[in-house]
């Protein structure tokens, strides 16, 4: 039932494959059957995963191309700007890259947002191939065609639909990361069983132990299912239109929340206060139980993620989310849960409602 190969369809061009794969072995291959070989290649990476998979990946690609190259930038969200954009263009144009060219983002959500937004751009766009080496970017980001970078203190502000040639996963790095690093990827997965697949949020209650332990298994199947889930939201709505705005639950105070506690949380543990919020909200409004919500609470307190936030006032949070990029007429694009495994875009939350939803993870 869990294949090792998801087809992505978007508007009418060509599909591209997610590959679910145990290590790197596979990825030449995979290029060759794209009919990628002699071209010039650029691996974009950060400063953490370049120790680990660099080296690896380019003796995979290099007998296959006509110039392998690598960037490196220092980890972490405060690298995701314009600057680092231009330093790139810069070894692109050095390089002499031409349209034919690759661009191979190899690492986390933060590389893939950065390397596929170069991509869209230089020479009003080329190739790449997400290489997603963390959780939150297998489950969620490197999935979509989602680009872009943080412009000042607005998080991905700056961006472009681009949708990826290929995404090649080896689920076994996700040995090598950090606990908190891996954690922070399961509140994006815990987010797509509670806004699209009830059944699949309760496999994921009945699995924290098998998850926690690595079990390869086990998370070949919930990366499987919640690349799917992800699959046919974008399928359905590529360019952010309608319902891919259900991705987006927990993201409006999430966002808020890392921008200002100036990038220490990482994006994973924002959105699980976030999601708190928003569930707060859906049993404020009457459409989940207070059962419900406390399950909410426990399965993301179970994956040691951040349920509460004390060092920010209510309303800075609140002034924060009307900055979002997600405002439209002047409202916020409010998502919340009008049942377990179904969300909802909302425009008509007060300021009121949100107060009190951020005052409640406070306390």
């Amino acid at each position: 039932m869990y294949q090792d190969k998801i087809i992505v369809n978007y508007e009418s061009k060509p599909a591209y494959s997610i590959l679910l794969k145990k290590d790197f072995t596979g990825l030449k291959e995979a290029l060759l059957n794209l009919g990628l070989q002699n071209r010039r290649f650029l691996v974009i990476t950060d400063s953490n995963v370049e120790k680990i998979y660099l080296k690896e990946c380019m003796d995979l690609i290099g007998p296959i191309s006509r110039g392998i190259y690598s960037f490196t930038f220092e980890a972490g969200e405060n690298s995701k700007n314009l600057e680092t954009v231009k330093l790139v263009y810069n070894k692109l144009i050095a390089k002499k890259f031409d349209r034919n060219d690759i661009i191979l983002a190899l690492g986390g959500g933060v590389t893939g947002d950065l390397a596929g937004f170069v991509a869209s751009t230089y020479l009003r766009g080329i190739d790449f191939i997400q290489i997603p080496t963390t959780l939150l970017a297998m489950a969620d980001s490197s999935i979509g065609g989602k680009t872009g970078v943080d412009f000042m203190a607005y998080k991905n502000m700056i961006g472009a639909f681009h949708q990826p040639k290929l995404v090649y996963m080896n689920l076994s790095s996700l040995k090598t990361l950090p606990k908190r690093e891996f954690n922070a990827g399961i509140s994006e997965i815990i987010k797509h069983g509670l806004i699209k697949d009830a059944d699949f949020y309760k496999w994921l209650q009945d699995n924290i132990t098998n998850i926690q332990s690595l079990d390869y298994e086990t998370l070949k199947q919930m990366v499987y299912r919640s690349c799917m889930i992800k699959k046919k939201v974008v399928e359905e709505d590529p360019k952010e239109k309608g319902d891919r705005a259900l991705l987006n639950f927990g993201h409006t105070i999430g966002h808020a929340i890392e921008k200002l506690m100036d990038f220490q949380l990482l994006h994973g543990e924002c959105v699980a206060v976030g999601m708190i919020c928003a569930a707060y909200i859906s049993n404020k409004r009457g459409f989940i139980s207070n059962d419900e919500l406390e399950c909410i609470y426990k399965i993301i307190e179970a994956f040691n993620l951040p349920t509460s936030i004390k060092d920010l006032s209510s309303e800075e949070i609140y002034h924060v989310t009307r900055l979002d990029k997600k405002m439209e007429s002047d409202k916020i694009k409010f998502i919340y849960l009008e049942s377990i495994g179904r969300a909802i875009i909302d425009t008509s939350v007060s300021k009121d409602e949100m107060i009190e939803a951020i005052n409640y993870v406070q306390n």
